[in-house]
């Protein structure tokens, strides 16, 4: 079983940037979570490892560059975290001494 599973990241609602390493490109593409659940499964893997061999840089290879590894950007849900460590704060209106 994976670390952390395409059902975990859509869950934790984090975005995930597939982005092309080549230098000559640098191109970065929004993944969509559902769409890969759809397509592998709930259980498959949403690691690096897990990802890797599934992507190649549409640009580059119409380009005719050489086949560069892609590389994976993991952004949390920062909302929902702030949101979350809001949700049972009151203000005190008490002066400090």
């Amino acid at each position: 079983m994976p670390q952390k599973t395409l059902a975990d990241t859509l869950a934790a609602r984090e975005t995930i940037y597939v982005n092309c390493g080549h230098p000559m490109c640098c191109k970065s593409t929004k993944l969509d979570i559902q769409a890969l659940i759809d397509r592998l499964g709930r259980d498959h893997g949403s690691m690096h490892g897990d990802l890797v061999g599934l992507f190649v840089c549409s640009t580059c290879k119409a380009a005719g560059r050489d086949r560069r590894q892609v590389f994976f950007t993991c952004v949390p849900d920062y909302e929902g975290q702030q949101r979350a460590r809001n949700r049972d704060w009151k203000p005190t209106f008490e002066r400090g001494g």
